[in-house]
């Protein structure tokens, strides 16, 4: 029930959004992500399985992400110093790793994002209200791809779907992202989550 509950909650918040937006180019896309150094809001995460995650994102550009997961999940996901952490708080055996640049997320945090790069855009399609925009590593389509979605007037990102290398999908929707102010770096820092967990 929780689940139907989330997913309605979603639907609106989409439905909410104003009609007749124009689609957004590459470019002005690029150029959005480009200027978000820093941002933190909350999100909900739909997982591959079907189940709901719900949290707070942290985004300090380039190469840095971290989600922390409310209860009951209250796991960890760190992205900094080119590697992608995921700390179980059920588990002793230390986090997860795997190279950032072999993750669709590395799209967003890279230091200089250019859409506009040959084979880099698998879609580019407006519904009227927001613009999405497919994308993934040119030279390793294998990766997995990221598809992000935009209001316009002002740009705001929205909502991610990833797929990952395996073909599964996660799909992530911001709430209430804002832009700008000082998020410290420990928060991206692997190691001191590790002591933190006690990994």
């Amino acid at each position: 029930m929780r689940m139907k509950h989330a997913l309605i909650s979603v639907f609106l918040a989409l439905a909410a959004l104003p009609a007749h937006a124009q689609q957004l180019s590459l470019q002005e896309i690029s150029g959005y992500l480009n200027r978000l150094q820093t941002a933190q809001g909350g999100f909900t995460q739909i997982n591959w399985d079907g189940t709901i995650s719900t949290g707070t994102i942290y985004i300090k550009r380039p190469g840095r992400m971290r989600f922390e997961y409310a209860p009951p999940d209250a796991s960890l996901v760190i992205a900094g110093g080119g590697s992608v952490a995921i700390f179980d708080p059920r588990s002793n055996a230390g986090p997860d790793r795997y190279p950032l640049n072999q993750t669709p997320l590395s799209i967003i945090l890279a230091r200089n994002v250019d859409l506009t790069r040959a084979r880099m855009v698998t879609g580019h399609t407006s519904d009227g209200t927001t613009t999405s925009v497919t994308a993934q590593d040119p030279e390793n389509p294998e990766y997995g791809s990221i598809t992000m979605v935009f209001t316009s007037n002002p740009v705001e990102l929205r909502q991610w779907v990833v797929i990952d290398s395996s073909g599964q999908q996660t799909v992530v929707i911001l709430n209430d992202l804002q832009s700008g102010g000082q998020i410290g770096d420990i928060l991206f820092n692997i190691q001191a989550a590790e002591l933190a967990f006690g990994n």
